[in-house]
């Protein structure tokens, strides 16, 4: 984890270490030399405010960002849940293990559900370094 000299806010990336596409947008990122923090979500869980602003950036609902097939998902039976947006959020912020993940988060506002390699260049090249 690297963090930027000038003191500007740099990338988050919400991440589990059990997590083999946290570790690869990490090492991405580190690769790229990009300023970043880490924040292991399931130990600083984000509050329901706080998934609903990270949604907005991400453009997406809180069932997009679900890990729904998940076995924790089936012990809070979200498949019997109506598409209710604080609903969701409440159950995500209950139970931060459900949420897709990494999540970075840019300071430019951008923001990436980062499972694959486009978007993890993506949220690279936000960082202001090239993806090499």
């Amino acid at each position: 984890m690297t963090t930027p000299a000038d003191g500007a806010a740099p990338a988050v990336v919400w991440f589990n270490p059990a997590c083999s596409k946290c570790r690869i947008a990490v090492e991405a990122l580190e690769d790229a030399g990009s300023s970043f923090v880490v924040r292991r979500y399931l130990e600083d869980p984000p509050s329901a405010a706080e998934l609903s602003s990270v949604l907005d950036r991400l453009g997406l609902e809180p069932w997009d960002i679900t890990r729904v097939a998940d076995a924790a998902a089936l012990g809070v039976s979200l498949d019997a849940l109506p598409r209710e947006r604080s609903a969701w959020i409440e159950v995500l912020a209950a139970y931060p293990a459900l949420i897709q993940r990494p999540i970075i988060l840019t300071e430019d506002g951008s923001a990436w559900v980062a499972r694959d390699a486009g978007s993890v260049a993506a949220a690279v090249a936000a960082t202001g370094r090239d993806a090499g």
